[in-house]
């Protein structure tokens, strides 16, 4: 394996290690958790190692030809699904959904190697691939030919055929520890130890997020702006989160609303356990003042039903319900002070 950028997942580091040293390849690996806890990366760390041509011992050396051709997205046996952006984000809009780019996979499966001893495919986010393209691709999974290895990520397995699964090797990446993530963030990222504290402790072990907020030029601000959003509309007219959820649901291609339920879910959790004198295990760390205010502020009884309802109302818009009607709930249903 690369020495590049994978922190942390040392037993996932070892198993891929280990099958390249022994030639114990197999001809598909599935990478499940999380979003941004870097199952990506340790697939492209992976892609390297068996691409590079002085590799030793299950590392990649990191200088060749193969491996600088990878770092620059240019290598001709590797291949990314879907592409990237400028900024190295998955192109969403152009992404793995349609069944001819699973065509496109079969064909170049077809060919041998154009450098190496392997063609890499990485299929990222496949439990967002329709049926027909997870069909074509089973085509690949069950007859591969020798020279290939396909990578999947994703975030859970049961999203997927279980007929892909199973032609699988799975390797379930778990969150890292808040103090790897922080100790990553200082002393690769060189954040400041302020932000790599805050940060760590905001990403839920999801490396990949934190990285990603240190790029942002305001680090946190539309973070910051939708905690202010939410703490404003829990002392909103009911007519106002009416509206506001209205327009939520309007904007949804601009504005995900997993993320948001995700960031609501956090500050909730953290009112329920400053309410319980646990202002320390609090994730949102840089805004103890405001939530020791919450917890005086909110019956801990309503703070509790509406931890279930948001959990209940996004395991809802995962599936095909009203949208509109699923946010009229979960606004109409936040607690509201008591003063």
């Amino acid at each position: 394996m690369s020495e590049g950028p994978v922190v942390g997942h040392q037993w996932a580091v070892e198993l891929l290690q280990n099958s390249i040293r022994c030639d114990t390849l197999r001809h598909a690996y599935l990478f499940v958790g999380a979003a941004q806890v870097g199952k990506s990366t340790l697939a492209r760390s992976f892609a390297q190692t068996l691409l590079c041509t002085g590799a030793a011992d299950g590392r990649a050396c990191g200088s060749c030809r193969s491996c600088r051709l990878l770092r620059a997205a240019t290598h001709p046996d590797f291949f990314l699904l879907p592409p990237t952006d400028r900024d190295g984000r998955p192109d969403r809009e152009n992404g793995i959904h349609r069944a001819e780019q699973a065509g496109d996979i079969i064909r170049q499966a077809l060919l041998h190697p154009v450098e190496g001893r392997y063609k890499v495919f990485l299929i990222q986010d496949a439990h967002k691939a329709n049926a027909s393209f997870a069909n074509k691709l089973l085509k690949t999974l069950e007859e591969p030919p020798a020279h290939v290895v396909l990578c999947l990520t994703a975030q859970d397995r049961s999203a997927l055929l279980p007929t892909i699964v199973s032609r699988c090797q799975v390797l379930a990446l778990r969150p890292l520890g808040e103090q790897a993530v922080e100790d990553a963030l200082r002393t690769r990222w060189e954040a400041s130890p302020q932000q790599a504290a805050l940060l760590a402790r905001l990403s839920n072990g999801r490396l990949g997020w934190a990285v990603q907020q240190l790029k942002e030029e305001e680090p946190l601000a539309d973070r910051n702006q939708r905690l202010t959003e939410l703490r404003e509309l829990s002392r909103s007219s009911r007519v106002a989160r009416l509206a506001f959820a209205q327009k939520l649901a309007a904007a949804r291609s601009q504005t995900p609303l997993f993320p948001l339920l995700a960031l609501w879910t956090g500050w909730w959790r953290d009112v329920m356990l400053a309410q319980s004198d646990c202002l320390d295990q609090c994730a949102n760390v840089d805004l103890l003042d405001e939530l020791a205010a919450a917890a005086r502020d909110f019956r801990r009884t309503e703070v509790q039903a509406y931890l279930r309802t948001l959990s209940r109302i996004e395991g809802y818009l995962h599936h095909t319900v009203n949208t509109g009607l699923a946010l009229d709930v979960l606004l109409l249903q936040m607690p509201r002070p008591l003063v």
